[in-house]
């Protein structure tokens, strides 16, 4: 925690004061009262419950004002603040390799349902896109907070051959600037999360696409799903089609984003859950001197109480 204004925590030294002041008259009282001569007089009056009694409102007093001065200095703190705005772009590769089955029941059906779920857990507010890329790409959902129509997108991409990495990209980057009007001037929080097994095979340059999507500060989280036995069947025979995910460490590296490697349904789940907590707020420094206050206003009413009940009057 930092202070925007520290030096007036200097005016905790009159706090301190306070309570030495506080302590100073107390040793004079108790000092008066040994000088009493009626000694269990003194404790039928004075029982011992209440000596600690008495202090409880002074104590409350004082807590009062050093959490006042505490939220007088402007304390800042790191808060996680929600993304109103924000856009997640969910990229899927649909190109042909997609359909091997070294993962149940086959990468492109539980690439699809992994991100369906991925939709479902986004908080309510978030915008969701989606973007196919086979041999082009292709907007298939615009931002929205619609999940039904993202499920149903996700549900409805059909696998063609041809792998354009570059091109899924920029349409990406197309869709988050085409959010709403203030877009171009103010861009929203935004992430792409992009899922394939690597390989680019036609389009424009990926690493182009990433020194754009860094350009806007728009962070590309990439999932490199498959395994190296990946195989798939053609006329001519097998084909082997092993996941690369080269291409896919070096994009997430150039935008800041994550790299993640999932050669299964359950790990593609959890990364996917991983990616989603990690994007669904972002940590802004802000002033919190209204906690104090609060505390403040809370310390002050338990010394209003404890001096009512106990001494029927106020502090």
């Amino acid at each position: 925690m930092t202070f925007l204004a520290a030096g007036r925590l200097w005016l905790l030294l009159g706090v301190l004061a306070l309570a030495a002041l506080y302590a100073l008259l107390q040793r004079g009282r108790r000092a008066h009262a040994v000088r009493f001569p009626n000694l269990p007089l003194i404790d039928q009056v004075a029982p011992r419950e209440s000596r600690w009694r008495r202090h409880v409102p002074a104590a409350a007093f004082l807590a009062t004002l050093a959490l006042l001065v505490t939220g007088f200095a402007r304390p800042t703190a790191e808060v996680e603040v929600a993304q109103d705005r924000a856009t997640i772009v969910i990229t899927i590769d649909s190109s042909s390799s997609m359909k091997a089955k070294d993962v149940t029941p086959d990468r492109f059906e539980a690439a699809k349902l992994a991100a369906q779920q991925f939709v479902s857990g986004l908080p309510p507010r978030f915008n969701v896109a989606l973007v196919s890329y086979a041999r082009s790409a292709n907007a298939a959902a615009p931002p929205t907070t619609d999940r039904d129509l993202v499920r149903r997108a996700i549900a409805g991409i059909k696998v063609s051959g041809g792998t354009a990495i570059g091109e899924a990209l920029y349409v990406s980057l197309d869709v988050i600037s085409g959010l709403d009007e203030q877009a171009a001037e103010d861009p929203p929080p935004a992430a792409i999360v992009l899922l394939g097994d690597g390989g680019q095979t036609t389009g424009r340059p990926p690493e182009a696409a990433a020194r754009a999507a860094a350009d806007a500060e728009v962070p590309v989280h990439t999932i490199a799903f498959g395994t190296p036995d990946g195989v798939l069947q053609s006329r001519n025979g097998p084909v082997p089609v092993p996941v690369d995910g080269l291409m896919m460490r070096s994009i997430a590296q150039a935008t800041g984003g994550s790299y993640h490697e999932a050669a299964s349904a359950e790990e593609i789940r959890q990364v996917y859950e991983d990616i989603g907590s990690s994007v669904s707020y972002r940590t802004e420094r802000q002033d919190v001197s209204s906690w104090f206050i609060g505390a403040a206003l809370l310390a002050a009413l338990a010394a209003a109480v404890a001096a009512v009940l106990w001494f029927p009057r106020l502090p």
